[in-house]
């Protein structure tokens, strides 16, 4: 089943002589349960893309289905509902929040909602990031690697229909990249996640089901 659908999506930046085409007409689409690597180097527009598959910025054209919405055709407040009810975003700077602990970054998108947290499916999901030992310490209490469990448990507690990892172990050292990836293959084979991953790092987008290779703003091989 698609649950990503992209259509000749586009971003030009600047006019004339500056313009820049940092995506041209990219078209893919992704199952349901996939785990998908999109893999680039610096520039490629790899980053470009993940903020448009996930609503943080609109394209100069081109659609993006999410579940069968088209996302860009909701307006600013019901595309940022939209994003987080249904996108969970892993950043690689992690983007917790300094006065709230483990649990309580975790269970942010919940708050927002204004909906309740399930305890036992927190702690299930707790267990899952091996954090029970930490998950009442701040951010700056946590290493790399616990942040960016913790930003993972954020990105999956609304049981999005899609996760979009930007980089997720591009600040980490290799054993806590490792891990990491490890944990993302294990809620994508567990929890049935979807999930679309960019990275610069060729071996670890192998541990993706799919790689979608982009250079210049195109997409150049699938495999």
């Amino acid at each position: 089943m698609e649950i990503l659908k992209v259509e000749k999506l586009t971003k030009i930046y600047g006019k004339g002589s500056t313009e820049v085409r940092a995506l041209d007409a990219v078209s893919f689409s992704v199952n349901k349960g996939e785990f998908v690597a999109i893999v680039g180097a610096s520039g490629s527009g790899k980053s470009t893309l993940l903020h448009l598959l996930g609503g943080v910025d609109r394209p100069t054209s081109g659609k993006v289905y999410i579940d069968g919405e088209d996302i860009f055709k909701l307006n600013d407040e019901k595309l940022a509902i939209f994003r987080r009810r249904q996108v969970g975003l892993i950043y690689q700077f992690y983007n917790l929040i300094p006065i709230l602990n483990a649990e309580e970054n975790i269970t942010l998108p919940l708050s927002l909602d204004n909906r309740k947290v399930d305890a036992d499916e927190l702690d299930e999901l707790i267990k899952l990031l091996g954090l029970q030992n930490r998950k009442k310490h701040l951010p700056n209490e946590l290493s790399g690697g616990q942040q960016q469990r913790v930003s993972i448990g954020r990105a999956l507690i609304t049981h999005p229909t899609i996760v979009l990892a930007d980089e997720p172990t591009g600040n980490l050292d290799s054993k806590s990249s490792d891990e990491i990836v490890a944990l993302l293959k294990k809620s994508n084979k567990e929890y049935k996640q979807t999930i679309v991953m960019i990275t610069h790092n060729m071996e670890i987008a192998k541990e993706a089901d799919r790689i979608i290779k982009i250079e210049d703003g195109r997409i150049v091989e699938e495999v």
